[in-house]
């Protein structure tokens, strides 16, 4: 079983983040949010997969499954309270 805490500390470390949610308590299944300046100019599916590198190998051995929520800083100031945060 995996730890979201463990998640998000290599999101963090391997990656500039502005803000980073991980969440999940079965430990396989996870969702996520994270907001980063890399994403500027990039499409959603390339922001998840910088978000995947991080985690390298552990994405479909260790992490069966993480469900993201990426976002610029702007649209994250635009949409943060909407969503709770």
């Amino acid at each position: 079983m995996f730890e979201a805490a463990e998640i998000k500390r290599l999101i963090e470390q391997g990656m500039p983040c502005e803000f980073v949610e991980i969440q999940g308590d079965d430990g396989v299944h996870f969702t996520g949010i994270v907001v980063s300046a890399e994403f500027e100019g990039k499409l959603k599916v390339r922001q998840h997969q910088a978000v995947y590198a991080t985690l390298g190998k552990l994405m479909g051995n260790e992490i069966h499954a993480l469900q993201l929520q990426t976002f610029t800083p702007a649209k994250w100031a635009e949409v943060r309270t909407d969503l709770g945060f």
